[in-house]
């Protein structure tokens, strides 16, 4: 969706990216991570196609499916402080590269190794020791990742640090007071991507995220509240085939989507300058009919006394 051309759609209104999925176990399923890459292609095949003039930029909320990071990516929220066997969960899948499910239905999982990674001179660094090392296949563990960046890992008191604060919860601002924070804020541990970051940086379009608990960001969701309402007030049917025609009829009855984009617009300007969420939502709503904030806002929030 967008706030200029509306639903995403060819030029000649004959071909979209909308996929009409029916949920549930023994249906289409329910939407999953490889579902959400393969619709971001979709839409990429079209904007590409249709809008090769104009730069990209895929808008996504903080949802688990849009931030999953491939198989094997870094992390060093479970990482072991010492060397030893470790290695991290993964879905199963198939020769196809599909999911493999139990005879219970659920997703079967198996064990796979961490890494490598790249730092940032271009040096590739391994995780785990290779075959001709004494401990091979071993983890080498967060202290002996660190000694090989020439991180230092001792305190003041010439001991290595602990592994972790407790509970992982460091002092506001700590950045070295144990072993995973210090991790944690290495570039190659800070900078992983997702699936869908790397899948469209493949293709040359941009992805962001939407801060987490602010659908007020997310025009898409004020159209979807729409739909939803618009799609409420038809009567109740058990026919598969009318449920989704008054689904998409619905959708296709969003009034001016910029309407949405512009309220959205003026909730970022506000966040962006400072303002809190009170703040914000007062002068979204005093400026509804403009596309940003004025500059006399601050003044405004003054003599209104909006704290």
């Amino acid at each position: 969706m967008s706030a200029d051309f509306g639903w995403l759609t060819s030029r000649d209104g004959t071909t979209n990216a909308r996929r009409i999925i029916k949920p549930g176990k023994n249906r289409d399923g329910y939407f999953t991570s490889d579902d959400i890459i393969s619709r971001a292609n979709d839409a990429m095949d079209l904007l590409l196609k249709e809008y090769p003039e104009y730069k990209h930029v895929l808008i996504y909320d903080n949802a688990t499916t849009h931030l999953k990071r491939p198989d094997g990516s870094l992390s060093a929220r479970h990482m072991p402080k010492s060397t030893r066997p470790w290695l991290i969960e993964a879905n199963a899948k198939d020769a196809a590269g599909k999911p493999v499910y139990g005879s219970n239905g659920s997703l079967k999982k198996t064990k796979i190794q961490m890494g490598p990674t790249q730092l940032s001179d271009g040096t590739v660094q391994q995780l785990y020791f290779p075959d001709n090392h004494p401990q091979a296949g071993q983890f080498k563990g967060m202290s002996v990742i660190l000694q090989e960046r020439r991180v230092e890992i001792k305190d003041a008191s010439g001991r290595v640090k602990k592994a972790e604060c407790k509970s992982f919860k460091c002092a506001a601002g700590m950045t070295d007071c144990c072993l995973r924070r210090i991790l944690f804020n290495q570039p190659d541990f800070e900078n992983v991507e997702s699936i869908l970051e790397e899948t469209c940086k493949a293709r040359g379009v941009e992805v962001l995220f939407l801060p987490k608990f602010h659908c007020e960001l997310n025009f898409i969701e004020q159209c979807w509240g729409f739909a939803k309402r618009v799609y409420r007030y038809n009567p109740e049917s058990s026919r598969e085939d009318v449920l989704m025609k008054n689904a998409l009829d619905a959708l296709a009855a969003v009034p001016l989507i910029s309407i949405y984009a512009n309220h959205s617009r003026r909730f970022t300007y506000a966040y962006s300058n400072g303002f809190n969420g009170r703040q914000a939502a007062w002068a979204a709503k005093k400026y509804h009919g403009h596309r940003v904030l004025p500059e006399s806002i601050m003044e405004e929030l003054d003599k209104a006394q909006i704290k």
